[in-house]
């Protein structure tokens, strides 16, 4: 039931004026007790206050938000110089590899030469060998 109806029913059922004021007083003071302080309720001026130091610290995050993407944007340029002077060394040291081994090749080519020169020799003195033992002994 609403306040205003148990106070219309209260004022209706009282004896006489004394207790209709005392319930009347008694009605105003729940009223106050339910509605906020003093303090508590915001003015047009504490709202417009609120505003403009929310503004600033928007402002203020703004600001650091730039110098932090400023500081990034820094930051990344030097990781990039520096991806690309690993580059540049990564390459000098494939080019460097790819002489060696070409090296190594040339050095295995020979020692296959020499080998197959060995070989050839070799066998070529087995026969003759053979040959003069065939020719002595017939």
């Amino acid at each position: 039931m609403g306040l205003a109806l148990k106070l219309y029913e209260q004022l209706t059922e009282a004896a006489d004026d004394r207790t209709r004021f005392r319930l009347i007083a008694d009605a105003i003071g729940e009223l106050e007790a339910s509605w906020p302080r003093a303090g508590e309720i915001a003015t047009p001026g504490d709202v417009r206050d609120a505003e403009l130091r929310l503004q600033k610290e928007i402002k203020e995050v703004e600001l650091r938000l730039q110098t932090e993407i400023g500081e990034t944007r820094k930051e990344i340029e030097v990781v990039r110089k520096e991806i690309r002077e690993a580059e540049l060394r990564l390459q000098k040291e494939i080019e460097e590899v790819r002489v060696e081994i070409k090296a190594t090749e040339a050095n295995l080519r020979a020692a296959i030469h020499r080998q197959t020169l060995w070989v050839v020799g070799a066998v070529g003195a087995v026969v003759g060998l053979i040959r003069i033992l065939d020719w002595l002994i017939a």
